[in-house]
């Protein structure tokens, strides 16, 4: 039995969508292993340790801070800018305040820019690889340890970078669940 025109016109209509919803689906996730792999959109790479080389050549580091619109949250960088070898491991510190009369969780995005930096830009260690959570009137500082891999002055775009900005944005997140039950007993009364 054939299938008339509008039945075959509907199943392909839903065949597209299901195609479409399925790729949306995996975007996300492809996208970010993308970025992670080639540095795109000015992702960072990880490293357990510093380089081994270290150059004399010289790079200007420049550090930003940003939070998401409800975030009750200070955020900012101890410093804004510093010069460093490119190989050598830089270390920079940001600064939390929490001044609600709640426990606050977030975590932090990043980015690098100019985007040819990113793959070359790497994070040893760094307060966004955890959610951060400060207590009501809580200030910590939060170090990030880094350097800039020295194959940087060999690729054909990332050579003529002077200048790399590394970027920080703090998002509310939901609280740990033994941090949210704590917050929400009632405090009581010593006699």
């Amino acid at each position: 039995m054939a299938l008339k025109g509008t039945q075959k016109t509907v199943l392909g209509l839903v065949g597209v969508v299901v195609t479409m919803g399925a790729l949306a689906w995996a975007s996300v996730p492809f996208y970010d292993w993308f970025c992670r792999v080639t540095g795109f959109g000015g992702v960072t790479a990880v490293a357990d340790a510093g380089s081994d080389v270290i150059l004399e050549k010289t790079i200007k580091v420049r550090f930003d801070a940003s939070k998401e619109r409800d975030m009750p949250w200070e955020f900012k960088p101890l410093q804004r800018e510093m010069e460093i070898r490119i190989g050598e491991t830089g270390l920079a510190f940001y600064e939390a305040y929490n001044p609600s009369d709640r426990p606050v969780a977030g975590t932090a995005s990043y980015n690098v820019a100019p985007y040819e930096a990113g793959g070359f830009f790497t994070k040893i260690d760094c307060f966004c690889f955890e959610q951060q959570v400060l207590q009501p009137g809580e200030r910590i500082t939060m170090p990030v340890s880094f350097y800039v891999d020295p194959e940087m002055v060999d690729d054909r775009d990332a050579k003529y970078v002077k200048v790399i900005t590394l970027g920080y944005t703090f998002y509310e997140t939901d609280l740990p669940e033994e941090t949210a039950s704590l917050a929400q007993k009632p405090n009581k009364k010593v006699n």
